[in-house]
């Protein structure tokens, strides 16, 4: 009976460290890199902190216009919410009253 013999070859000794390596390289990289790396986490982490400002900003309006709309039910008329909005809408003054229109200042072009 024959029994084959191998040479050890450099290059077989090298491979799996080599293998290793690459497989190390590859999740280090995409560890920081990745959809959900370690930087990818730091910018949706400033893009949270943006969005939860711009809602608090949301939010505040919302309830200034809810408190602006709570005035003008039946119920809890505000008498001069509505002679506000009566002037605004109809263009009416009294003859002792002075009217400056901002936007129409706006619109003309400074010199």
């Amino acid at each position: 009976m024959t029994t084959r013999q191998r040479k050890n070859s450099k290059l077989g000794r090298l491979l799996l460290p080599l293998g290793s390596i690459a497989v190390m390289a590859y999740f280090g990289y995409h560890s920081f890199n990745g959809d959900y790396g370690i930087w990818s986490r730091d910018r949706m982490q400033r893009e949270a902190r943006l969005l939860e400002a711009e809602l608090a900003d949301i939010k505040a309006e919302r309830s200034a216009l809810a408190q602006r709309a709570q005035l003008l039910r039946p119920e809890s008329l505000d008498p001069d919410m509505i002679d506000e909005r009566a002037r605004r809408n109809l263009d009416v003054v009294h003859p002792d009253e002075l009217v400056i229109n901002f936007a129409a200042l706006q619109q003309t072009p400074q010199q």
